[in-house]
This record gives C-alpha cells, structure tokens and sequence, in this order.
C-alpha cells in the first residue's frame, strides 16, 4: 500500500481514526432488537457522508483514515448486510484519493465467533483481516481481534496471525522503526489492565499475554473502537485508546472521529465530534505541532 521510502522518518503527520459506523445500529438501538431490527440505516448515511467531507477539506491532508471495525450492523448471513455494506462503500468511495482507506474487522464484520468463510468473504469486501504497513518511518499493524475474542470455530487462522504478528514485531524491531502502531476492534482493556472481562474488552489471560507481547516489542499504541464510547488507560508505556463511534453513541460521547499525530517522540490525539472537525478542523496546537520539522 505505501512504497519503501515510507520507511524513512520525514518529520510529524497525523492520520485519522474512525470506528464503528456500524449501519443499521441506531434504529436497532432505538426499538430494541440488536438481532434484526437493523432495516434502516438513514442516519448513518448522514454520519458518515459527513465524516468524509469534514476529512476531506482537512488541511494539510491526513496520510489515512482508518476505520477500526463494525462498519455495519447486519452480522454475516443477515438480511440487511449487503445493502448496508454496498451503502458504505458508496460514501467511502468520495474520500479524497489522496487519502487511502485502512480497513479493521469486527465482530458485526466477521462475527462474533468468525469461521473461515466469513472471514474470507469480509477480505473479498474489504481487503485483507491483518496487515501491516509503513508511513513515514512508523510500523502500522492491523489485527484480527476476533480471532483473540473466540477462535474456536477457526483455530489455526488465530494461529497463522499469531505466527505472523510474532514475525512482524521481530521485523520492526531490526528496522529500527520510529514508532509501533496497532489497531484492532476490540480494546485489549477500557481503563484499566487488570479490569474483569466482559463484552467489551479481551479476556484477561489471553489480554496479558498480548500487552507483554506489544511491551516487549516497543508498540507505543493500540487503537480500538467497539464500545461506542471514548475511553483508555495504559500498560508500562503502552497506551490503549478506546474511540467511540462515527455511528450509534451508547454513552455521552458525540459522533465523531479521532486525529492521531505523530511526533518525533510521541503520539498525540484528540477525540473529535463531526460537528466540531466539519466547521473548525484542526486546533491550532495540531498544527503548530505538524508545523515543527525535525
């Protein structure tokens, strides 16, 4: 996706972080059927088309916008999944060109207990499960976080990426890279490391064994969606970022997107609402940041 000069460090640029426009969700909120009340999806039409537009007039230009997960309701073999998926697809297409789309499953993509077709058919839509790549001079990775949630009806996909992740982070290590950055749909945790399991985080042993994984190997960040709500904590220098949605809100948050700047020393971010991003786009500290060579 980005060509080899990408391993060069060039100075600070930012990217944009989206998560959950998860089509068909807010009606289904609305009347109370999760499971197949998912027939309208008007609202989040509107959300996104706008998500883009603000992206779009952004100044200088993002170097990507990432979508990490739940990019529409209809789980696999649902009625409404098609249309909600060709829907999307319409209103990513008017992202500026100069902008590549990153792509990360989730659970309403893939299901929450993925097999090897609905896998399959996720990467015929979107693109690869896992990947990685480089931008100026940082290692981004892509994860399957399904495939740490239940693996059970795929065990040897969740261990090809295991193989490949142990691979990749060995690799970044020798190319002495600026930064190492991860997205996945699930948050290894929401505030806190040792907090008890539940729908919206990774189970604790198999989370513990992920976070050594990252620390040991240098990753700075971890960027999530899924809980429809802004949250975050940190392990021994690793910092988990939970943003919620450009879709359905379950807390107090507003729809909106995350602006992730990269600095020479550190990764600096601010949460967004579409309204805020669409009429005044970057603060001015962004850009006095962006502004700063090195």
């Amino acid at each position: 996706m980005f060509l080899g000069d990408e391993y060069q460090w060039k100075g600070p640029f930012y990217f944009i972080q989206g998560a959950d426009p998860q089509f068909g969700l807010i009606k289904a909120w609305a009347v109370g059927n999760t499971g197949s009340g998912d027939d309208e999806w008007g609202e989040e039409i509107k959300l996104t088309e706008q998500a883009v537009q603000a992206i779009n007039k952004l100044n200088p230009k993002p170097k990507f916008f990432v979508l990490c997960g739940d990019l529409i309701h209809g789980m696999p073999g649902t009625q409404w999944r098609k249309d909600q998926e060709q829907d999307l697809k319409n209103i990513l297409k008017n992202t500026d060109q100069d902008i590549p789309l990153v792509f990360v499953s989730g659970n309403h993509d893939i299901g929450n207990t993925p097999t090897r077709e609905t896998i399959d058919n996720y990467c015929k839509s979107w693109g690869d499960d896992y990947f990685s790549f480089w931008v100026g001079g940082v290692f981004f990775l892509v994860l399957n976080s399904q495939l740490y949630f239940d693996s059970s009806k795929c065990p040897e996909l969740k261990q090809a990426q295991d193989a490949w992740l142990n691979g990749q982070l060995a690799a970044a290590k020798k190319h002495k890279c600026k930064h190492v950055i991860v997205f996945q749909h699930i948050p290894l945790f929401l505030r806190e490391p040792d907090e008890d399991h539940d729908y919206f985080n990774l189970e604790k042993s198999v989370r513990q064994e992920i976070m050594e994984k990252f620390h040991k190997a240098g990753v700075k960040a971890v960027f999530s969606g899924h809980y429809h709500r802004n949250a975050g904590g940190c392990y021994r220098g690793l910092e988990m970022v939970v943003s919620s949605a450009i879709g359905c809100q379950l807390g107090e948050d507003k729809h909106g997107l995350r602006v992730v700047l990269v600095t020479d020393e550190k990764i600096v971010h601010r949460y967004y609402s579409l309204d805020e991003l669409s009429s005044q786009g970057l603060e001015k500290e962004m850009m006095d940041m962006l502004a700063q060579q090195n």
